[in-house]
């Protein structure tokens, strides 16, 4: 694949005025660099090829994908220049409101069920220009749902009121959900967790869905002894900014 997208291991911190799946990494400026660069990636590739709803997917849980979705998401809307919206398509096993500290309830899998309006479920978030779609109830058969009309012409609907439509999957290996969405979104975006995911794995989450279909693929979870580098390049720009300027 001829996009990879490195984001390193994160250091965790607090701040009240955020939702804690925005928290993650705030304070570890490398990790925070490496999440820009993602953003400033991710932009140009979809916007190089004309596309905007994209799925964030991996071959197996444990990934990091949902935190690594919500902080493109939040990042794309940081910059100012996209309207984003990020749709909980888990129905499954739903974490994403919660870690934006939002209602979870109703959402997709109500929608789809026909028991609320799509206005009903599109939420504004802390950050302007963010809106976000909660998966709602869990669904024992979420494929069902996700390759029905409904879902289609919701995801039509939206096309034509957002600039970037991030849809946060299961992953593909376990259950056959995302699958469903190969012909409905414009590509994939794969999440690559180094150390914990067996590449023959990888390689068949790949060849499932399509490697046409991938615009990239974010490599998670570097290991720390990567860090050195960037230590010693940039440890010095990073403690000296941060002297000089406390919000640096």
């Amino acid at each position: 694949m001829k996009n990879s997208f490195s984001v390193l291991e994160r250091k965790t911190t607090r701040d009240a005025a955020s939702p804690p799946i925005a928290r993650v990494g705030n304070q570890d400026p490398i990790y925070v660099e490496q999440i820009k660069a993602m953003r400033a990636k991710f932009e140009y590739r979809i916007d190089m090829l004309k596309v905007k709803v994209i799925a964030v997917t991996s071959a197996v849980a444990g990934e990091g994908k949902t935190t690594s979705c919500a902080q493109l998401a939040i990042h794309l809307a940081m910059g100012g220049r996209k309207k984003v919206l990020l749709i909980d398509a888990d129905m499954r096993k739903s974490d994403l409101a919660r870690g934006l500290n939002l209602p979870t309830l109703p959402g997709l899998s109500e929608f789809l069920s026909g028991t609320v309006a799509m206005k009903d479920i599109v939420r504004n978030s802390f950050l302007p220009g963010l809106y976000v779609v909660p998966a709602g109830s869990r669904v024992v058969e979420p494929a069902n749902l996700i390759t029905g009309g409904k879902f289609r012409a919701f995801l039509g609907e939206v096309r034509s009121h957002f600039d970037v439509i991030l849809l946060d999957t299961p992953p593909i290996l376990p259950v056959a959900d995302t699958l469903g969405l190969r012909d409905q979104v414009d590509g994939f975006l794969f999440l690559f967790r180094v150390g914990l995911t067996p590449h023959p794995m990888m390689r068949q989450a790949v060849e499932e869905v399509g490697e046409e279909k991938i615009i990239g693929v974010v490599l998670n979870g570097v290991l720390p002894q990567r860090e050195k580098y960037y230590q010693r390049y940039y440890g010095k720009y990073y403690r000296k900014a941060s002297q000089e300027d406390p919000t640096a």
